[in-house]
């Protein structure tokens, strides 16, 4: 997984609140007619706090993600999220800190710690999609509970965010 600069860690975690609950088609639409909103598609915690709602909402995101993403604005502009410090906290501290803010949970946490801070063991137990893949691979009858997902998962370490790439594609 490649790790994204500091800078654009705010356009990530939008990207990550637009993509909550969407399919990667989807999502990917709507990323991108955000993106068209801002000069020469630079997606800044200032610049969105001078689009109004409407305009956010215009791009097909939903009110409460429209919500979320002006408030995580705020925060990063009034210094109460400071990204720079991220890359020094360990999974779970990234997770308490990013979680903090509304309408950023576990998973939305755990796909910006994949994907924009590049780390390769992580495993996101709120994956619908990992917890299916698991479930069909594994032959389990009904869905896997935690515990049992956990001992399959533990094997893959110090890789398991490669492995949740492999299981998304079995899809």
């Amino acid at each position: 997984m490649e790790k994204a600069a500091p800078k654009d860690y705010f356009a990530k975690l939008c990207g990550e609140i637009i993509n909550q609950q969407l399919s990667d088609k989807a999502s990917a639409t709507i990323y991108k007619r955000f993106e068209n909103l801002f000069p020469e598609k630079i997606i800044t915690p200032e610049y969105v706090l001078k689009l109004s709602h409407e305009k956010i909402r215009g791009t097909g995101t939903s009110n409460a993600k429209v919500a979320f993403i002006k408030s995580l604005a705020e925060k990063v502009v009034n210094k109460e999220v400071q990204f720079e410090k991220l890359d020094n906290m360990t999974n779970e501290e990234v997770i308490k800190e990013l979680t903090k803010i509304k309408g950023i949970g576990p998973w939305t946490a755990e796909m910006f710690i994949m994907f924009s801070l590049g780390r390769q063991d992580v495993f996101s137990h709120g994956d619908l999609g990992l917890r299916k893949a698991i479930k069909k691979l594994y032959g389990f009858k009904a869905e896997p509970t935690r515990k049992e997902i956990e001992k399959i998962t533990n094997k893959w370490s110090p890789y398991r965010t490669y492995a949740c790439a492999i299981l998304w594609q079995s899809l």
